[in-house]
């Protein structure tokens, strides 16, 4: 395989990358939160059960870029935020088994309402991988409002959200990013980030988990267009491969040597 860089169509990588970046505009800071609150999984939850929405929303062959898919979407979404608020307040000491529960239920109930579509595969396929390429500017238009009164919220409310106002914030920011990048990326750019710059100053770990993101998108839609690779499991990768780096060259955790 050789690369041709004079090949690259910026009509589809422009959209794409401002997707991602629309993307990790929410999910970096909210990332950080998760692996705070010790929660890693509630992305995958939240993100499986607005796809859930997707799904239902198809089925009843309404618009893929119309209110009435974002409302399915978001309202699946924000059931499940209430769900989880529920069960942190009843059951606090399992809440990660409780959201893996939950998971499994959206992801194979997506399974059971698919099994005779003739295109299930199909749908399932573009839920998990997404489909990013095929982003075009005019659906960036409602993620672009939601990801500003997201950014709005999380800067003038910090620390007074709650656990109801943090489930729900959630939800919106993965109502729209499920839908254009799928749930693996949307796992991806919550997580990945923020572990690779763990290890740093506070004031560093923003900024530079921005920059692993931002460079892992560009990376991976660059290579998978190269290369004709799925663009998605691409991007994964880079931004795995890009966190990894900026840890290894980052400040080493001290470890005590402690005495016999």
């Amino acid at each position: 395989m050789s690369a041709d860089f004079s090949g690259l169509d910026w009509g589809i990588l422009g959209p794409a990358m401002l997707a991602g970046v629309l993307v990790l505009v929410t999910h970096v800071p909210l990332g950080a939160q998760v692996l705070k609150r010790g929660i890693v999984f509630i992305d995958l939850a939240i993100a499986q059960i607005a796809g859930l929405g997707v799904i239902f929303a198809t089925m009843a062959d309404l618009d893929p870029n119309g209110w009435g898919m974002q409302a399915a979407a978001g309202g699946a979404a924000f059931l499940g935020a209430l769900l989880l608020t529920w069960t942190e307040k009843r059951w606090p000491e399992v809440q990660e088994a409780q959201i893996g529960v939950l998971f499994v239920l959206a992801a194979t109930g997506g399974l059971l309402l698919l099994a005779h579509n003739p295109h299930g595969g199909e749908h399932l396929r573009d839920l998990l991988s997404g489909q990013i390429l095929w982003v075009r500017y005019q659906q960036l238009i409602m993620p672009a409002i939601g990801a500003a009164v997201i950014i709005a919220v999380l800067c003038f409310w910090r620390g007074r959200i709650g656990t109801l106002g943090f489930y729900l914030l959630f939800a919106l920011a993965v109502t729209a990013s499920v839908q254009l990048v799928g749930v693996y990326l949307v796992f991806a750019s919550l997580i990945i980030p923020s572990l690779g710059t763990r290890l740093y100053a506070e004031r560093k770990r923003l900024p530079l988990s921005y920059a692993i993101g931002i460079a892992g998108y560009a990376a991976g839609l660059v290579l998978s267009s190269l290369f004709d690779l799925p663009s998605g499991a691409l991007i994964v990768w880079c931004l795995a491969l890009i966190a990894v780096f900026v840890n290894i060259i980052g400040p080493k955790r001290r470890v005590l040597a402690v005495d016999a």
